[in-house]
């Protein structure tokens, strides 16, 4: 049997490492539907749901409404979420992107995303 070596024990270690640490990650791109919502919080209609074609979905397959105006979703490679309105703060869940805008608003109205202009 080979001599255990200090080069050999830390490229075990690193390998050992490097598994764990991607381990997480491919949970992480689970890519399900999250669930349907529909609540009142802070007294703001919130909705979420599949999306079914049209809107601004950024390959997040999932639509969020506030007071019945489509908020701007999209999903980050590590399967958080972030909105156009609390775009600098991903959350876990399509809710918590709603509640975080409603958060972020303050009572203002959240005004429909301009449609980007056909090419």
């Amino acid at each position: 049997m080979p001599e255990l070596t200090r080069r050999h024990a830390l490229a075990a270690a690193a390998a050992v490492a490097a598994t764990v640490a991607v381990a997480p990650q491919a949970t992480a791109h689970d890519h399900h539907s999250p669930d349907t919502f529909d609540e009142v919080y802070k007294g703001r209609r919130i909705q979420g749901r599949p999306a079914t074609g049209g809107g601004h979905h950024h390959g997040a397959d999932y639509a969020v409404f506030i007071d019945g105006v489509e908020l701007h979703l999209m999903r980050n490679a590590d399967g958080s979420w972030i909105s156009v309105v609390s775009h600098y703060d991903p959350v876990p869940t399509p809710k918590a992107a709603a509640r975080a805008a409603v958060d972020e608003l303050q009572g203002a109205a959240l005004l429909p995303f301009p449609a980007s202009p056909a090419n």
